[in-house]
């Protein structure tokens, strides 16, 4: 297997899970953007975004959709939920969760707080983004409850998904904001070795293959 990732993006989500999961795997690291820096990254992913996983024949580019297939294909129920346990459809849910609801007002935050020139960054939106993310992340309190993890009674995918997201707060200046409980789930998922094999296998292919270790959460 080979993963395409940019340092911090969302194609950490499939690293993590990669680590979790005690994969063999080439990490192949691409300056942000690759579709301005790395064009001939066109030739293997179209969109010229991050994550991009290839397994033999499988191609794909969906951060959260690979933790999903790596789980069932080649994670022998470690990582992800059986159909026929009870929390299937909650450790689902929280899977595409931390991608469609968490991360994406994060990257507008993003996008129009850092990433965009002065003369188009717009505070307005970052505010309104940035009170979306948090009243999202309020009502998966109410879910999450008092639990470490999110279903099965175990580390999931499922943690991995929304776990990218608290870090992507992090990195968007949100992380003094974050509610009491998210600290401390966020804090018991980063205590997860896997968490560390992943940073580290990160910071260790930048080095190797010349791209720059600053983050780049924006995704691809």
């Amino acid at each position: 297997m080979k993963l395409h990732h940019c340092v911090g993006a969302r194609s950490f989500r499939p690293l993590w899970a990669l680590e979790a999961l005690g994969l063999s795997y080439e990490l192949a690291m691409l300056p942000f953007p690759p579709r301005v820096h790395a064009k001939e990254y066109f030739a293997l992913n179209p969109l010229g975004t991050i994550p991009l996983l290839e397994d033999g024949e499988v191609r794909m580019t969906e951060s959260a959709a690979i933790c999903e297939y790596l789980a069932a294909r080649h994670g022998a129920g470690g990582l992800g939920v059986r159909p026929d346990e009870p929390d299937y459809g909650r450790y689902l849910n929280a899977l595409h969760f931390g991608e469609a609801t968490l991360t994406f007002p994060q990257t507008l935050v993003l996008r129009y707080g850092r990433f965009e020139p002065p003369e188009r960054r717009n505070p307005g939106l970052v505010e309104d983004y940035s009170r979306w993310f948090l009243s999202r992340l309020k009502g998966f309190g109410a879910v999450l409850g008092e639990r470490p993890f999110i279903a099965a009674g175990r580390f999931t995918a499922a943690d991995i998904s929304v776990g990218y997201a608290l870090m992507l707060a992090e990195f968007a200046g949100l992380g003094e904001q974050l509610p009491d409980f998210a600290k401390t789930y966020w804090a018991g998922l980063q205590a997860e070795p896997s968490y560390a094999r992943a940073l580290a296998a990160e910071r260790r292919a930048a080095g190797e293959q010349g791209v720059s270790p600053v983050p780049s959460p924006l995704g691809g």
